[in-house]
């Protein structure tokens, strides 16, 4: 930031009184989703405290007056969950600041997506009698605190369109994965089945999403033929896009946003 400031605006922040202007807080949420047992997961926290004491609510906390908010919700995502930064995808889901979204004073949220592969069970933090990961479609929206009903909402539905026009979906798996277990991926998120040959077909065609390691996998306990095996390539959007099936045709994906 420029430090330099001449002398009228000196004067302007010297006689600037911020209580002229009503204070409010700001919390960071953090919509942590992964892929259990085929099925699209989100980590939620039994509230320890009032407000909401005994309800449901996604991880998260108020940010600190020296806390850049990154920092805030990395902070929130390892204090309450255990899961690292290392191994999770974290990008900024937006704001929402309803005036009554809290009952305590006036709270703006600003939450952050998380994408991570299968995580163990996490233990829960300060503020959280339990935590557990959740099956998205088994969560009640009324038993959610504060507004996190919509948030998770949001969240869900930037996942599911992301998966659509970046490779974002890799963020799901660990770093050497099948093409079996990225249909999984889309499958589960999406909440519908694909074809698997033309899953390959589209995944492979697409340009810079997927790179070959050079080997296949081993098998596991139940058997099955080895697949080969891919890694995330460098590319930061699909062409062509993998369309959810029943989504519209936007074109092409640099028109989504």
């Amino acid at each position: 930031m420029p430090s330099h400031r001449d002398e009228s605006e000196t004067a302007f922040l010297r006689a600037y009184d911020p209580s002229a202007h009503p204070p409010f807080a700001v919390t960071v949420d953090v919509v942590l989703l992964t892929v259990r047992e085929g099925v699209l997961s989100v980590l939620l926290v039994e509230r320890e405290t009032h407000p909401f004491r005994g309800q449901l609510a996604l991880p998260g906390g108020f940010v600190q007056a020296d806390e850049d908010l990154d920092a805030a919700a990395v902070h929130r995502l390892e204090q309450e969950t255990g899961v690292r930064r290392s191994v999770a995808h974290v990008e900024q889901l937006g704001a929402f600041g309803d005036p009554g979204r809290d009952p305590r004073m006036r709270v703006v949220s600003v939450p952050y997506l998380v994408f991570a592969p299968d995580l163990p069970a996490p233990t829960a933090g300060a503020g959280a009698r339990w935590v557990a990961w959740v099956p998205v479609r088994a969560v009640e929206p009324d038993r959610l605190a504060f507004d996190h009903a919509a948030v998770l909402a949001a969240g869900v539905e930037r996942a599911r369109a992301k998966l659509e026009y970046s490779p974002v979906a890799t963020a799901f798996c660990r770093e050497e994965f099948t093409i079996g277990e990225l249909r999984r991926v889309y499958e589960a998120v999406w909440g519908v089945p694909l074809d698997p040959r033309n899953f390959h077909r589209k995944t492979t065609g697409a340009d810079g999403f997927l790179v070959p390691v050079g080997r296949d996998s081993i098998p596991g306990p139940e058997g099955g033929r080895p697949a080969a095996l891919y890694q995330r390539g460098d590319a930061t959007l699909l062409h062509p896009a993998m369309l959810r099936p029943g989504a519209p045709d936007t074109g092409t994906a640099g028109r989504r946003r």
